[in-house]
């Protein structure tokens, strides 16, 4: 697993300072390691499950408990006992980092610390050098001023980038209630909410905040929104009835911080404070430290590679340099030298600048970005554990499918739902579309006439609403029906009764019968009928019509849909004139021998675009994991229409179902595809985990806790993969934070979740996630080519020193010189390479394996430093003794002569031909062959930008225009050399000099050579590298990628063919292009493979 990342994002949480606080004390020394550190053991507390009873306790056994009457509640005194015991009933603040901690954080990491130890360096040099006299010794003053500037401009930009607060108590204190109705001493009182203790009797109605977690003792209609804590769409019934083990299932508890969205409800506090389950889950939220992002990984193994080489060259030269005599302070000016020679100082600029300009790329396609190192933690990524409500789904119940004259059909579920296509001329539709439109208590708000239906805000519950968008969109104004229809009376729906009845005037002036209209559970509401409606008529509910009704119940409850039944009845004229009163306590009014009329089913159906975003991320090699808190029925269903789970998968169930067998004697690794429920999960180890997520290529977790989410990405971590996790309740914050990238919702996501998360979706869409992962592997790439084209003009740097000290020879470039190369002319060129577009296979690769994929491999040091490297070296060196020859100097003249060079004392030094040159003249002619060298590493180093453009492609194929910031690159660097050569050159300090046009040209030769090089060498990668298997090392089946022309070998193990774009001539594909062999012995023979794209086998 990576190690844990010290960023502006890690919280540490200090536990809860009230609760016995001696006792706490005590624990944390034991929990201490030996450097005072504590330990992970609440945390790991923290992740296992909810350890309640109170849900089975009898209301005496609750009394006796918390020494509490539920009539009285409890005197002042006691409560303010337990008040000073447990501390207010709020969450614990973590202890905040400071602002100024964070902006250091920014100054020191990654290729800061380089840049540091260069300008700390440089500063040493200049002091000894200035303690010797020598000469231009502010060289390295101005070298180290200028390294320390850069790390901390960049510093601010990034700190500026990153300074969003990541306090995620501070969300989660904005979700708490301010005011609670307690009973206390007797009396009903309005007390702040952070006042109430273990013990107190608080009152509830709809449109309250759950004050505290509580134990229900009475409830009329009560229904909560827990979907921030469970992720289930619809509001769920609250009893005083021990329904379930599991305190998260349960009916009798209403959690801290949730909704009582209708009903009144009394009940016992049981919880408070940082003990409830919400803050259990924002102490473990805050208790996850982050992971360091695979980015920060790889610069930090950069940094560690150049620095290593730095150091290995340097103490090489002193070592040389001290065997040749050389004075020891000299030895160390040298060591000193080519370490700075070596840093990349205009790395820092480029990367941050690069990862901002991506990061804005991603904000235009609804991806805001809040650490800029997880632009690329996306493009790594190889599991998505992905929320269900809201991310893959819609967030909103739709009708999806109807039942009527004995028939299923299907309805529109798109986002507009404009285009029904089911049969709306029977006259039984007209019937049921009736008692949808009657038998609805729901309404749009008022003003919104403008605004298309699906976006209309309506006052109800999910599924009224629902039911409510789809009538307003097949039969026109809702409401003109409900006006022309009068109602008379209601009985609201109820966990007792489970239906729903309203009584209306009919709108037709000759029928005075009233309507009786009722919806409700499907089998209570059959139960109340004798007759049911078949093409307009009413006809005996036989044995034979009640089992087709059975089926297409069974048929829609089985894709995970909520269904509802409806019927009617018209009351006669006789027994119930249009005087009759109503009364709906005594229900003098028939409730049986109703008609049933037909079915609707509802659920929240999936986003348009999530299909084609999974097949995506198959094909990208990024397996999909679906984890919910809702139903496995639902996920499962929903899981296959977005293809999480694929039509030929069959999961453990279903093979079973198959060939009508028990589960337990099934083989659960002849099941491709896994649906685990968090009650299965709660039961299972880390290793049986583990097997569940090697040996299944599709899974989806069901009615998952949050500590159950946290361990699922633990999980995906072990197997060493890259997770992104996306949610947007404060269920999901703990998981969010742990993930190596954690992706929140914009619009439906909480405040925890947004901060817990490195990158929000604007757009609530999955689909833009793989637009991120597009992103994520451009941006690596690019910073692959930024870094291959900063490093090769390094060795052109290094050289001068070692050659000066070798051959001892004037200096063939300065300081100041290599400084306007980094922070100048390369700068721009570099963060052009950010710009370049995909190659076209970068959806189609597997995810970066992020131990063996590095950012700066052998390949790219070898390639950059001792192929490109070394040739640009040799163009530079070819010039600088060019300008020497040509002033009389040749090559031979100048070995061993740099004593007397540099010695103010000599002023009739003599050249190849005898003339006189004073200490004057040979500083000046110093400082043209600096502008030379300058001038022949910038012209080459246009030809190692063009070349970096790809990776594996020739430049023809990519296109030399396609990224036209390239362009302003290479015209920033020509324009920048001619400016220092001949706008600068006659300023001292910068050690430039105006230089003849012709010395522009001698280098170029050595461009073309470096471009016709590359070409070849890619060309030989196309050729040779596809004839090779690449075998990844995984668990059976083995998976082989393979390219056009290749011949895989005879095969004695299963084989599974995962990709249906392959064309195989010796087998015959199914539909879905999945083949399987499951005989060990059989064999197999070979396979040819003569298509396009490169594919997996």
């Amino acid at each position: 697993m990576v190690k844990k990342r010290s960023d502006v994002y890690s919280v540490e949480i200090y536990g809860t300072k009230d609760l016995h606080k001696m006792e706490i004390e005590d624990e944390d020394e034991k929990n201490k390691d030996l450097k005072g550190n504590k330990k992970k053991k609440k945390t790991e507390e923290l992740k296992k499950e909810l350890d309640l009873d109170d849900h089975r306790l009898s209301i005496s056994d609750l009394e006796k408990k918390y020494g509490t009457n539920i009539n009285k509640g409890l005197s002042s005194a006691r409560a303010a006992e337990v008040l000073a015991r447990d501390g207010p009933n709020a969450l614990t603040p973590p202890k905040a980092t400071p602002e100024i901690v964070k902006f250091l954080k920014q100054m020191v990491g990654g290729f800061s610390i380089l840049l540091w130890i260069g300008a700390v360096f440089s500063w040493i040099s200049f002091g000894i050098q200035l303690a010797q006299g020598a000469e231009s010794p502010f060289d390295n003053l101005y070298l180290g001023v200028v390294l320390a500037l850069v790390v901390i401009l960049t510093g601010i930009f990034a700190y500026y980038q990153e300074a969003k607060s990541t306090n995620i108590m501070a969300s989660f204190s904005k979700m708490i209630p301010q005011q609670a109705l307690v009973i206390r001493d007797s009396e009903k009182k309005e007390l702040p909410a952070d006042q109430l203790v273990v013990g107190d009797i608080v009152e509830i109605k709809g449109g309250d905040r759950i004050p505290a977690d509580i134990r229900l003792i009475s409830s009329q209609g009560c229904k909560v929104d827990n979907s921030s804590l469970t992720g289930e769409s619809e509001p769920q019934s609250r009893s005083c009835d021990f329904t379930h083990e599991n305190p998260l299932e349960t009916r009798n508890i209403a959690f801290y911080s949730t909704t009582c969205v209708e009903g009144t409800a009394t009940g016992i506090v049981i919880n408070t404070g940082d003990r409830t389950i919400i803050g259990r889950i924002a102490s473990l939220a805050s208790g996850v430290g982050n992971e360091k992002t695979p980015i920060a990984i790889e610069i930090e193994h950069f940094v560690y590679l150049v620095a290593g080489v730095a150091i290995s060259i340097g103490v090489l030269f002193f070592i040389i340099s001290v065997s040749m005599r050389y004075k020891i302070l000299d030895s160390i000016i040298f060591l000193i030298g080519i370490i700075v020679a070596n840093v990349p100082e205009g790395l820092l600029a480029t990367v941050t600048v690069s990862l901002s300009l991506t990061a804005k790329r991603m904000a235009k396609k609804n991806c805001l970005v809040k650490n800029l190192e997880a632009v690329e933690t996306l493009g790594s990524t190889s599991i998505i554990c992905s929320d269900k409500t809201g991310t893959l789904t819609q967030n909103r119940m739709t009708v999806a499918h109807l039942w009527f004259d004995n028939q299923i059909y299907s309805a529109d579920t798109s986002e507009d739902q404009t285009t029904q296509s089911f049969d709306q001329t029977s006259p039984s539709w007209t019937a049921l579309s009736k008692i949808v439109t009657l038998c609805n208590r729901a309404e749009f708000r008022p003003g919104q006439e403008n605004l298309p239906i699906m976006k209309r805000v309506v006052v109800g519950d999910a599924s009224e609403t629902a039911l409510l968008k789809f009538s307003e969109v097949i039969l026109g104004n809702v409401m003109d029906i409900r006006a022309q229809n009068k109602k008379v009376a209601e009985i609201p729906f109820n966990s007792t009764n489970k239906f729903q009845l309203s009584i209306h005037e009919t709108g037709d002036p000759s029928d005075k019968r009233f309507l009786l209209v009722m919806k409700g559970a499907p089998e209570r509401i059959l139960e109340r009928c004798s007759t049911i409606m078949i093409n307009g008529k009413e006809e005996p509910l036989d044995s034979e019509k009640a089992e087709a009704f059975q089926t297409a119940y069974m048929e829609l409850g089985g894709m995970g849909e909520r269904v509802l039944g409806f019927c009617h009845l018209y009351l006669p004229e006789n027994e119930f004139p249009d005087t009759y009163q109503f009364d709906t306590d005594s229900m003098n009014f028939p409730t049986s021998n109703l008609c049933f009329v037909g079915l609707l089913s509802m659920i929240d159906p999936p986003r348009s675009t999530v299909p084609d975003a999974v097949s995506k991320c198959r094909s990208a090699g990024i397996k999909v994991i679906m984890v919910t808190g809702d139903h496995p029925i639902t996920a499962k269903a929903i899981a296959k229409s977005v293809g999480i789970i694929s039509a030929t998968s069959e999961t453990v169930e279903d093979i079973a179902k198959r060939l009508n067998i028990p589960v337990e004697q099934v083989n659960r690794r002849e099941a491709t595809a896994a649906v685990v429920n968090g009650m299965e999960l709660k039961d299972m180890n880390s290793e049986q985990l583990d097997e569940i997520l090697c040996n299944h290529s599709e899974i989806v977790f069901a009615r998952t806790s949050p500590q159950q989410k946290l361990i699922i990405v633990e999980g995906c971590q072990r197997q060493g993969a890259v997770v992104a996790v996306t949610g947007d309740g404060v269920n999901d914050s703990p998981a969010l934070k742990k993930a190596d990238i954690g992706i929140a919702m914009g619009i439906a996501g909480s405040d925890a979740a947004k901060n817990a998360a490195d990158m929000v979706l604007l757009d609530d869409n999955f689909a833009s996630i793989v637009t991120g992962v597009e992103e994520g592997r451009l941006i690596f790439d690019n910073l692959k080519k930024t870094i291959a084209y900063t490093l090769t003009k390094n060795i052109a740097e290094l050289c001068p020193f070692l050659i000066y000290i070798i051959a001892s020879i004037p200096m063939p470039i300065g300081t100041i010189t290599i400084l306007f190369i980094d922070l100048g002319t390369d700068i721009i060129p570099s963060v052009a390479l950010a710009y370049e577009k995909a190659e076209s296979d970068i959806m189609n690769r597997r995810p970066r394996n992020k131990r063996k994929d590095r950012l700066v491999n052998e390949q790219l040091a070898v390639y950059s430093y001792l192929q490109i490297g070394i040739m640009q070296s040799v163009g530079a060196f070819v010039t600088y003794f060019t300008v020497y020859a040509e002033q009389g100097f040749l090559p031979s003249t100048l070995l061993g002569v740099r004593v007397n060079w540099e010695s103010n004392a000599i002023n009739d030094f003599e050249d190849s031909y005898g003339q006189q040159w004073t200490k004057y003249q040979r500083t000046y002619l110093q400082w043209t062959g600096y502008t030379a060298f300058f001038v022949s590493i910038t012209i080459q180093q246009v030809a190692d930008l063009i070349i970096r453009k790809t990776r594996r492609n020739s430049i023809f194929r990519q296109g030399l225009f396609r990224n036209k910031v390239i362009w302003v690159g290479i015209f920033s660097q020509i324009g920048i050399a001619t400016v220092l050569t001949y706008g600068l050159g006659h300023v001292t300090a910068l050690n430039f000099t105006p230089l003849r046009f012709q010395y522009w040209f001698v280098a170029v030769p050595f461009a073309i050579l470096i471009w016709v090089y590359d070409e070849i060498r890619k060309l030989l990668i196309r050729r040779l590298v596809g004839q090779e298997h690449v075998l990844l090392k995984q668990s059976l089946p083995k998976v082989f990628f393979l390219f056009p022309g290749e011949i895989l070998p005879p095969l004695t193990q299963p084989l599974l063919l995962s990709s249906p774009v392959c064309a195989i001539p010796s087998m015959d594909l199914p539909h879905d292009g999945v083949k399987r062999f499951h005989d060990f012995n059989e064999e197999i023979g070979t396979l040819e493979v003569d298509e396009l794209p490169p594919t997996v086998l």
